[in-house]
């Protein structure tokens, strides 16, 4: 089972990652708040940074494009030895820390400094962790270095991705792929778009593939940019796609149309980046319940964990409930993350992490704009745009809603026909 410390391995990059958020985020987070949809062009000089770090080994695998899933070897939780303790019976299997476990760790901290320039950072989007969950080798190293987006939701189908409706059609060898694509995070900035596309909508979700789409492709247009309540650092880009040809090759992972479980290696996607998405609520949550503590403690209230909450301030009170809530969001998360690493099954655990961490993350922002008063409700500090911004961290990747449906299926072994 998983340690509750953080592996020694991951220190350096966890300092690196909290160094980055609080010298380099947090000066220019009101700066890119107000200017939406400028780039950040301070964001280059991090990412060359972070493909530095990969390149010399020294990150340790962190980033989306490195949060793939390591192979099941049959090993059951009572197999594995306790992360960090170097220690394991006979007939266990090594436990693996590896790079799902510690894209968490580092996202973490970033999304402590800014969520919105976090999703900005150059080659680190969400694409890239699709590619990683479900490309073959081949396609890995093809586009390797390159930064991708994912285009996932569509008008009037939501949070039903096993419902959508834009069509991929094989034409020799390419596909030719018609519709709507909203929400896309990085969408005008990426180079590649990872569009999700029925093979034959008779056939329902089992259809669904997904394709890698180059940005400068003339069948894909930029209809709009999205102006939203947070995240506004980070471009949210709507397109058409007509009649947009792709090669064979570009398809992601499986070709065939399998009707058992064929939806399954479209859908692994979510169970690597739904842990990615509750670090990015993590991170927003530390923050705001750090900084919250501070402006407490200037005013005299500083809560004390060893006394019982009822002999306290109602602010001391609540902060202690709020860090409760943190610490089981936090290690759901560090589970999901850890289960991929070790080649299991998360899907569950994944949904779990998220849903716990989004709704943590809204219900702490904005708890903490209360107890600040009227300095949290001032632009004069980050806690109101913190506010803001947790809210996309409960919707996007599966809304709440969605996530304990997920949850509630695995529990009661129901299909998606049989529970909906």
């Amino acid at each position: 089972m998983i340690d509750l410390e953080v592996p020694k391995k991951f220190r350096p990059l966890v300092a690196q990652a909290r160094g980055m958020a609080e010298e380099v985020f947090w000066p220019i987070s009101r700066k890119y708040d107000r200017a939406e949809h400028e780039y950040p062009a301070e964001l280059d000089l991090v990412s060359a940074v972070i493909d530095g770090l990969s390149d010399s080994g020294a990150g340790q695998g962190a980033g989306a494009s490195s949060s793939t899933r390591a192979k099941d070897d049959g090993a059951t939780e009572g197999d594995v030895a306790a992360v960090g303790s170097g220690r394991r019976a006979k007939g266990e299997r090594e436990n693996k820390n590896g790079s799902n476990l510690s894209s968490v760790l580092s996202i973490l901290e970033t999304c402590r400094g800014d969520v919105g320039l976090t999703l900005s950072i150059p080659r680190q989007g969400l694409g890239n962790a699709a590619i990683a969950a479900v490309a073959t080798e081949e396609q890995k190293a093809r586009y390797a270095g390159k930064w991708a987006a994912m285009a996932i939701t569509e008008p009037e189908v939501g949070s039903d991705s096993g419902a959508i409706r834009t069509t991929a059609v094989k034409d020799g060898d390419e596909y030719v792929i018609n519709g709507e694509k909203i929400y896309v995070t990085a969408g005008e900035r990426a180079e590649l778009v990872v569009v999700w596309a029925t093979l034959d909508r008779s056939l329902g979700k089992q259809a669904i593939k997904s394709f890698v789409v180059r940005r400068d492709n003339p069948g894909m247009r930029l209809v709009r940019l999205e102006h939203k309540l947070g995240i506004r650092a980070s471009d949210t880009a709507a397109f058409s796609l007509q009649d947009c040809r792709v090669p064979a090759e570009d398809l992601l992972g499986d070709p065939e149309i399998r009707i058992e479980g064929g939806f399954g290696g479209a859908m692994q996607t979510f169970d690597n980046t739904r842990p990615l998405v509750a670090a990015m609520a993590l991170g927003l949550t530390r923050a705001s319940l750090d900084r919250t503590t501070e402006l407490l403690a200037d005013a005299g209230v500083v809560p004390d964990p060893d006394r019982p909450a009822a002999t306290q301030p109602a602010a001391a009170a609540r902060l202690l409930q709020m860090e409760a809530d943190y610490q089981a969001a936090y290690l759901l998360t560090l589970r999901a993350a850890w289960m991929a690493d070790n080649g299991k099954p998360n899907s569950m655990e994944a949904s779990m992490a998220k849903a716990k961490a989004g709704r943590t993350c809204v219900e702490v922002s904005l708890a903490c704009v209360e107890l600040a008063g009227a300095t949290g409700y001032a632009e004069t500090e980050l806690l109101e745009k913190w506010a803001r911004d947790s809210k996309i961290l409960d919707i996007f990747e599966g809304t709440q809603q969605i996530q304990l449906l997920v949850i509630a299926r695995r529990l009661l072994g129901y299909s998606s026909r049989e529970l909906k």
